[in-house]
């Protein structure tokens, strides 16, 4: 039995497990950014005793921990980098502090690289290889596994798709996360009346012709970064999950595939499908766990 933890810019979520695609407990929470990191490992702290009593286990059932962090980590000294969300995170020693604060071997990793792992093992991309996981929401990340093993570049991550450079102009982030086109809404008279990406899309399907140019926008982007991303990698599937990719299939998916079809590099064509993410809100949590039971044991 493993705990896995998700460390998010705005979420924070811990899960009991096995590390095969089943969940035993789990504990959600809110990231309070004005309390930084430190507010974080305060939640944990309080977390952790919670949840072993709500799932009737002891920390004694418990053979380690793995943690998906929200932003690049380094493998060799299990550290994070950086948020780019959370202030307090810069260099702090994340795996070695959970060890002395549940007694157990730890094991970190970004985000988006452990959520690969779990939708190529247990959701989307499953019994396919090599998979790259895109996660559409606030920001935009991106993992690559091949058989079964994250792709870490050389220890400190890889695959950071939401920071190529777009229509000649800026990172895809800025066009197709969900902060870079509430930004763009806020500078549109057009729209500017509307909050989230949510309400964009809302009025999108009511015909609103400037809420589709600005999805339009986004989904042109992201299909951009997805074909320079194919180029290189040509990964067999590409699952994609995230608040932006839940306005569906009308206005996200099906242009979104269509578009990169379109530009796609010939000698490639047709051998990277795209589909939706299968593990919902708790694939961070399944993939934090598959990769504590990867490198702590079975």
């Amino acid at each position: 039995m493993f705990l896995g933890i998700e460390i998010g810019g705005k979420k924070l979520q811990l899960g009991l497990g096995p590390g095969d695609g089943t969940l035993l407990g789990l504990w959600r929470g809110t990231v309070n950014a004005a309390e930084g990191g430190e507010g974080i490992r305060r939640a944990i702290v309080s977390a952790v005793p919670e949840l072993l009593a709500k799932a009737d286990l002891d920390r004694g059932q418990l053979r380690g921990a793995g943690v998906g962090f929200g932003g690049p980590t380094d493998d060799d000294t299990q550290s994070v980098i950086k948020s780019h969300h959370i202030e307090g995170w810069t260099g702090f020693p994340l795996a070695k502090w959970l060890t002395e604060l549940i007694g157990l071997p730890t094991v970190i990793c970004n985000d988006a690289d452990v959520a690969c792992l779990a939708e190529s093992l247990h959701g989307a991309g499953k019994g396919l290889s090599p998979v790259f996981y895109i996660t559409v929401g606030t920001g935009i990340g991106g993992g690559l596994v091949i058989d079964g093993e994250i792709y870490r570049g050389v220890g400190k991550g890889a695959c950071e798709i939401g920071h190529l450079v777009v229509r000649n102009e800026a990172i895809l982030e800025s066009f197709a996360a969900g902060w870079g086109i509430e930004a763009r809404m806020k500078r549109d008279p057009r729209v500017s009346q509307l909050s989230t990406v949510k309400e964009l899309a809302a009025a999108a399907r009511a015909g609103n012709a400037a809420a589709i140019e600005h999805l339009d926008l986004a989904t042109s982007a992201l299909a951009e970064g997805i074909r320079q991303m194919i180029a290189l990698l040509c990964p067999r599937r590409i699952v994609i999950g995230g608040g932006v990719s839940l306005i569906g299939e009308d206005l996200f998916f099906a242009p979104l595939r269509r578009r990169v079809a379109e530009g796609a590099f010939q000698a490639f064509a047709g051998l990277t499908d795209i589909v939706p993410a299968a593990l919902g809100e708790e694939v961070v949590i399944h993939g934090a766990l598959a990769l504590a039971r990867q490198r702590l044991g079975r």
